[in-house]
C-alpha cells in the first residue's frame, strides 16, 4: 500500500505510530468495518491449526498467507501467497516466515518476518464478476478538513494511478462538525459504478470506516484493496492504520499495540528521551529546537552538498541531558559524516545546549566526525564562549550561511 500526494506530508508527521495489518483490521472491524476472517500466527505448526479454524468459522476452503511487517509492497517481495490446501498453508507458512522480506518500502536490507496472517480466500468464484478499489481517509492539510480519496484502480500502484489516470482519482471531503452525510457514501459508492446490493453495502461500509478513523484518533487508514466479492459483499481486503501519538492518552488499550522490533533502534531509544527523532539516509546529523527550524536546517544541509541523516527536535525545554541523549543517538548512525547543531534559544537557554554538547563531547570520547554549532537567542554570547573555550574540535557558527559553509567544507 503507497501513498499518494495528497498525504506525502505523512513522512515528516512525527507523532505517528503504526501498528500491523491484523491490528488494524481488529480495530476496523470492532466499528463495523466489514473485514475477513484471520488469525495472526507466530509458528508454523500453528498455521495449519488456524486455517481450519477459519475453515470452521467462515467455511473458507483456501487462505491467504500474508507476511506483517510495517511496509507495504509485500506480495511484490513474495510475502504474499495463496494457499489452497492445508499442505500450501504450512508451505507458504514456513517459507515467509523468518524471511527477510525485501520491499520498495524496507529498502535494500529487508525487514525479517516474525508473523504471519492466516485469512480466508474472499476471492471466491460467484455470480457477480470481483472489484478491487482504493480508499484512504487522512487529513488534508490545506483545508484541514478530512477527506476520503478513493478509486476504481484498486491493487495497483496509487500513485501512478494519480499521475496517469488522475480521473480515476476521486476525493469527498468531510465537514469536521457535520460528519460524513448519507449523501456523500452514496456519492462514493455511485462514482465507484456500484449497483443493488454492492451499492448498499459500500455505503455501510464508508460510514463506519470514517467512524473508526475519527473514533480511535486514526492519522492515516488506507485500504487496497477494498474488494467488493463475487456475491457483492464489500470487504477490507487489505488494511493499513496508522494512529496519532498525540491522542493514545485516550487509548490505553492501543499503546501495546506499538511492535519495537518493527521501529528504528535509534528511534525507539529517542522516544525514551522523549526527542523527537526520524532516522534518514544521508550523511549529515542534525539536532535542532522547533520544526520549523529543523526543515530550514535540512534545507541548508541539502543547499551545502549533503543530505540529512536525520529529523532531531529536542523540543523548547532541552537541557544538558536531552542534548548528550541526542547527541549519542546521531553517532551511532556509521553514515553520519558531521553533524550540525543549529539551537534558537527562546525558550531553551543557549548555554544549556552548549554545556550538553561539550558534556557529550567528553562523556563519549573520541568523536570522528566535525560538529558545527551554531546557537542564537537566549545566552548565545554565553554558549559560543563555552563551546570556543572547551578546547573540543567543535566549530561555532554565527549565521546560517556560516554554518552551511562549514558544512560544505566536512562533507
Amino acid at each position: 500500500m503507497r501513498k499518494i500526494k495528497y498525504f506525502r506530508s505523512l513522512k515528516f508527521n512525527f507523532a505517528v505510530m503504526n501498528i500491523h495489518e491484523y491490528q488494524g483490521k481488529a480495530i476496523l472491524g470492532g466499528f463495523g468495518v466489514s473485514v475477513p476472517g484471520g488469525i495472526v500466527v507466530d509458528e508454523v505448526m500453528k498455521a495449519e491449526k488456524a486455517a481450519l479454524e477459519l475453515r470452521k468459522k467462515t467455511g473458507a476452503t483456501s487462505w491467504v498467507i500474508k507476511a506483517q511487517i510495517h511496509a507495504g509492497g509485500r506480495g511484490k517481495g513474495g510475502g504474499v501467497k495463496l494457499a489452497l490446501n492445508l499442505e500450501e498453508v504450512k508451505k507458504h507458512s514456513g517459507n515467509i516466515m523468518g524471511m527477510q522480506l525485501i520491499t520498495p518500502q524496507t529498502g535494500p536490507e529487508g525487514k525479517k518476518v516474525n508473523k504471519v496472517l492466516v485469512q480466508q480466500d474472499i476471492y471466491y468464484p460467484g455470480n457477480s464478476p470481483i472489484q478491487e478499489f482504493y480508499m484512504s481517509i487522512l487529513l488534508n492539510r490545506s483545508t484541514g478538513r478530512n477527506i476520503i480519496v478513493y478509486s476504481t484502480e484498486g491493487g495497483m500502484d496509487i500513485e501512478a494511478v494519480a499521475e496517469k489516470t488522475p480521473h480515476l482519482i476521486f476525493k469527498e471531503e468531510i465537514h469536521p462538525a457535520a460528519g460524513i452525510q448519507p449523501f456523500q457514501a452514496r456519492r462514493i459508492a455511485f462514482n465507484l459504478g456500484l449497483e443493488g446490493k454492492a451499492f448498499k453495502e459500500m455505503i455501510k461500509f464508508v460510514t463506519a470506516l470514517y467512524r473508526a478513523y475519527i473514533a480511535s484518533d486514526a492519522s492515516l487508514i488506507e485500504i487496497n484493496p477494498l474488494l467488493k466479492t463475487s456475491d457483492d459483499l464489500i470487504y477490507a481486503a487489505d488494511a493499513k492504520v496508522t494512529l496519532d501519538d498525540n491522542a493514545l492518552f485516550r487509548h490505553p488499550e492501543y499503546e501495546g499495540l506499538r511492535d519495537l522490533n518493527e521501529e528504528d533502534p535509534s528511534e525507539t531509544e529517542a522516544s525514551k528521551h522523549n526527542l523527537n527523532f526520524i532516522k534518514l539516509s544521508g550523511n549529515v546529523g542534525c539536532m535542532v529546537n522547533g520544526a520549523g527550524l529543523a526543515m530550514a536546517t535540512m534545507d541548508i544541509i541539502k543547499l551545502s552538498g549533503g543530505e540529512p541523516a536525520n529529523f532531531l527536535d529536542v523540543g523548547g525545554t532541552a537541557n544538558a541531558q536531552t542534548v548528550e541523549a541526542g547527541f549519542r543517538i546521531i553517532l551511532q548512525d556509521p553514515n553520519v559524516k558531521a553533524i550540525l547543531i543549529n539551537i534558537f534559544g527562546g525558550i531553551v537557554r543557549c548555554d544549556r545546549v552548549a554545556q550538553g554538547v561539550v558534556d557529550a563531547y567528553k562523556s563519549i570520547g573520541a568523536v570522528h566526525v566535525p560538529v558545527i554549532v551554531r546557537l542564537q537567542g537566549t545566552n548565545a554570547q554565553e554558549a559560543k564562549s563555552l563551546i570556543d573555550n572547551s578546547g573540543l574540535e567543535v566549530f561555532s557558527a554565527v549565521s546560517l550561511q556560516d554554518a552551511a559553509d562549514l558544512v560544505r567544507k566536512s562533507v
